[in-house]
């Protein structure tokens, strides 16, 4: 019995040498071929009595100009430009929420929301004749969403009022006559008739649709109320 069991030890022990020696074997690594390298400089005839031989010219020449001052570059980047950047909008803020202006020379105002823009800027209106605040972009963290709510679905909106319709234009001055050369006057800026034209066919519509509205007493009072804060207010605590 003893001789039967140290065959079957010897047998296991050789298994596992045969197994090491195969797993040491050095494997063998694929040949990569050379890329060839190109030659830096080439030898040219060059003719002539004078000029008889060879020469040689190098394949990449330097440049014979140098900037005097170096040039700012842009480094590469892989992230995309704000205008490839995705739109989110709250859930609270639909098409003709009421919202509250919480900054700008309207803060306090309740304006209605119209839609957003491709930059992401919320269009809204007073409307004007109620409020006084026309047409306007707001950036979406500078207002409060109430539950107000009107239905603007039939409400168009022209075209061209878009993020370039409300670009900021260069105001141009006038050359002073020799009577006003030390008199300061300032320019100031006036709408367009554009603007205009565009600012009542939009609260046009959307006086028309607080008019159908049943509340239509109260909400016209609560659109042109400014929004104020007492000392016992708490903002945390109130229901918009």
């Amino acid at each position: 019995m003893a001789a039967v069991v140290g065959t079957k030890k010897t047998k296991a022990k050789t298994s596992k040498k045969s197994a090491a020696v195969e797993s040491k074997k050095p494997k063998e690594k694929k040949k990569i071929p050379k890329k060839p390298v190109s030659p830096r400089f080439v030898e040219k005839q060059i003719g002539g009595d004078k000029n008889g031989g060879t020469r040689r010219v190098a394949v990449k020449r330097s440049p014979k100009f140098y900037p005097t001052q170096e040039k700012s570059w842009r480094l590469r980047t892989h992230k995309k430009p704000f205008s490839q950047h995705k739109r989110y909008l709250r859930e609270s803020i639909t098409p003709g929420t009421v919202l509250i202006l919480l900054a700008g020379k309207h803060k306090g105002k309740r304006v209605v929301f119209l839609k957003q823009l491709a930059s992401g800027l919320l269009l809204v209106t007073g409307p004007y004749h109620l409020s006084g605040c026309p047409l306007r972009r707001i950036n979406a963290i500078y207002v409060i969403a109430t539950k107000t709510k009107l239905d603007i679905s039939g409400v168009k909106i022209p075209d061209r009022v878009n993020d370039a319709y409300f670009k900021r234009k260069e105001l141009k001055k006038q050359k002073p006559t020799e009577n006003q050369i030390f008199s300061k006057e300032e320019v100031t800026y006036f709408p367009s008739e554009e603007r205009k034209e565009d600012q009542k066919i939009v609260d046009d519509q959307v006086l028309t649709v607080i008019r159908q509205h049943p509340e239509k007493k109260y909400l016209f009072g609560y659109l042109g109320a400014m929004f104020s804060l007492g000392h016992s207010d708490h903002p945390h605590k109130m229901i918009f």
